[in-house]
């Protein structure tokens, strides 16, 4: 009996592959004058401005605590309402659904189109039509959540399983039926888990777009940055960090619970 050998994978790949990403990453390098010794050059700066932020302005968690609130409110409505525009049209997106390809390649071009727009530069666009406030956050952060949880819902509805909506159909199920009866019940936790999500990110978010005058702890934040009050600053990143974790670990909980 023969033996077969087992021929050695070539290490040409490998070595070209490693290769091509050191040639990638020395041009971004190059291109954007990065040099390691402007990074040493740049760490005495580094400390001295640690040196001033600390110690925090502990009373200022006072003053800050109703911008935060105001951060949180923005990214509970703006995933709210991202999270319920996002249904319809994820379902659109969906080819198990809709099974005109015109339809959901159209869904799924806008859907696309708008998830390439950074939120901060859609809070940018909305100051100047609602003005500084809370309203141009809450804007951004509903299109930017509506961007995420669509393009991850409509992809968790192709993947149900078809043999309830093909038992539906052939009962005589009309469209509407199919779907609440057929789809939503498989992909429900899905939708949650994807909405909590969503929302961890948006409380991030929400705490930098004060910057272009969208309101919330961000907005304070840049102040005391313009007005080099680097013991408010890092306060304000304490009281974030607080809050980002805690949102984070509920979350996680409920998530694990739904899953």
């Amino acid at each position: 009996m023969n033996s077969i050998k087992v021929k050695k994978p070539s290490k040409t790949k490998g070595i070209v592959t490693f290769l091509l990403i050191i040639v990638i990453i020395w041009a971004s390098a190059l291109n954007t004058d990065v040099s390691f010794q402007k990074l040493w050059d740049g760490l005495p700066n580094m400390g001295t401005l640690l040196n001033e932020m600390f110690p925090p302005d502990w009373s200022y968690f006072k003053s800050i605590t109703e911008p935060m609130l105001a951060t949180i409110r923005m990214a509970v409505l703006g995933t709210t309402f991202g999270g319920i525009v996002a249904i319809p049209v994820a379902l659109l997106s969906s080819s198990n659904v809709v099974r005109i390809p015109v339809v959901y390649q159209i869904a799924r071009f806008i859907m696309n189109l708008i998830r390439t727009i950074p939120e901060l530069l859609l809070a940018a666009l909305f100051v100047p039509i609602f003005g500084i406030g809370e309203i141009p956050g809450i804007l951004a952060i509903s299109v930017f959540s509506f961007g995420i949880i669509a393009k991850l819902f409509y992809e968790a509805i192709e993947t149900i399983d078809p043999g309830p909506l093909e038992a539906m159909t052939a009962v005589g199920a009309n469209k509407i039926q199919w779907i609440f009866f057929g789809v939503i019940p498989q992909v429900i936790a899905h939708y949650a888990s994807f909405f909590l999500y969503s929302f961890e990110i948006n409380i991030r978010a929400a705490a930098i777009l004060g910057y272009v005058g969208a309101g919330g702890i961000g907005l304070f934040l840049n102040n005391a940055l313009g007005f080099f009050q680097y013991d408010r600053v890092l306060s304000i990143i304490i009281y974030t960090f607080i809050v980002v974790v805690i949102v984070d670990a509920i979350s996680n909980k409920i998530r694990e619970k739904l899953l």
